[in-house]
């Protein structure tokens, strides 16, 4: 059975020293949509015990990412995390990768030469390539056998500028995932109001805004992986969901 990747940064401080690391309910919400029907791995730069941003915890005190702290499979899967590589991931066992966000991907994943030949081989593969808020910063230096960027023709999103400017984030991170996904050719839709869910699906990338688009993004693998056949690494469609969900503010 294919399984899904879920990669994780392994980075513990921001640019200015404050604590960061990957985001709560932007790996429970989706891990608890996909795990019923998927088996998950987890994987890092840096291996087992990938940080966590305990500010995540501290806000977000729903269902699944207080579950998700305590529940057994997911505490082994992170102590065991596989250190990301491709002499430690065999692209063929997967049907699917994704990237947890949290401020971490932009300081670490996005110039991690392993991680980018990971990514490589699954895109390069026509496997769904996937992320959440900063997770889509992890896929920047990601391109085709031509070297053709990710982002080249293809709609995507991720945690926009007017959202970073509103946590005063800016200076924390090296660069800001929206303009580097204009930089590389895409085009970056965003949702109506700050930290209101949307999720944007291109081909076989699948790009999800903010925390709030955590368990819509899970839901939009789900159903691609369900309904694979419409993938192609040619093809052009796309389209994007919004969600009347309520709006989720990081703090």
């Amino acid at each position: 059975m294919s399984r899904i990747l879920f990669v994780f940064t392994s980075v513990s401080k921001t640019l200015l020293g404050n604590p960061t690391g990957w985001y709560l309910p932007e790996a429970a919400h989706p891990y608890y949509v996909l795990a019923p029907h998927f088996p998950i791995d987890f994987a890092a730069p840096h291996g087992p015990n990938p940080p966590i941003d305990q500010s995540s915890v501290e806000n977000f005190k729903d269902e699944d990412s207080t579950k998700f702290l305590v529940d057994p499979t997911v505490q082994s899967l992170l102590a065991n995390a596989t250190l990301l590589d491709l002499k430690n991931i065999n692209v063929n066992d997967y049907a699917a990768i994704f990237y947890v966000g949290g401020h971490g991907p932009v300081l670490d994943l996005a110039t991690d030469a392993s991680n980018i030949a990971v990514a490589n081989e699954f895109y390069r593969s026509g496997k769904i390539v996937s992320a959440v808020c900063h997770g889509p910063a992890a896929l920047v230096g990601v391109t085709s056998s031509d070297g053709k960027s990710i982002f080249d023709g293809n709609a995507a999103t991720a945690f926009s500028n007017a959202e970073e400017e509103k946590v005063g984030r800016v200076k924390d991170i090296p660069f800001l995932a929206e303009d580097r996904i204009v930089s590389l050719g895409g085009t970056f839709e965003k949702a109506p109001e700050l930290f209101a869910p949307k999720v944007v699906r291109s081909g076989t990338l699948i790009t999800g805004q903010n925390p709030a688009s955590a368990k819509p993004i899970g839901e939009e693998i789900l159903k691609a992986l369900q309904t694979r056949s419409v993938f192609d690494l040619d093809d052009t469609y796309s389209h994007s969901i919004e969600r009347e969900s309520e709006k989720v503010e990081p703090e």
